[in-house]
């Protein structure tokens, strides 16, 4: 079992930089989680020109037997439980599971037709560093919930 989770652009907020740390740390009880920070781009403001250059990041690190999961506002949502459900089955049935967090633009056309799954973690929009580690925690929670451990109360 391959587990990835590919980041555009570094976490700059230390708050941020050691919750991400914390749920990694956890995470590893459960699973080896390779996590992969691409650049972002920083050469321009045009959305388009912006997309194209994490577009090329995010593909060198994507496998072709990779099952892809986009995290975006526009996918689907799920419950907890429903959420560790999920991972359940995707780890039953695929070997290598890649879920990417976007930049502030979110993702080029060229990435939506990769994937294979887009989840969202909720209807409101947060910044993307902060979707880190809502989706690390969230994680760490399904995996809890799907070893029976004292963690999630419903």
């Amino acid at each position: 079992m391959g587990l990835k989770l590919i980041v555009v652009g570094k976490t700059k907020t230390l708050f941020f930089e050691q919750s991400e740390k914390e749920y990694l740390k956890r995470l590893n009880k459960y699973c080896r989680l390779n996590y992969i920070a691409v650049s972002s781009s920083k050469k321009s403001y045009v959305k388009d020109v912006c997309l194209k250059m994490e577009e090329e990041q995010i593909l060198k690190n994507i496998n072709n037997q990779d099952f892809v999961i986009l995290l975006d506002e526009k996918g689907k949502q799920f419950s907890s439980r429903d959420f560790a459900h999920q991972i359940n089955e995707r780890l039953i049935r695929d070997s290598n599971i890649t879920f990417v967090i976007g930049g502030a633009f979110g993702f080029s056309e060229k990435i939506y037709q990769r994937s294979n799954l887009i989840w969202s973690l909720s209807s409101l929009t947060f910044p993307h560093h902060m979707v880190r580690t809502i989706f690390l925690e969230q994680l760490y929670r399904a995996f809890t919930i799907l070893k029976g451990e004292q963690y999630h109360n419903d």
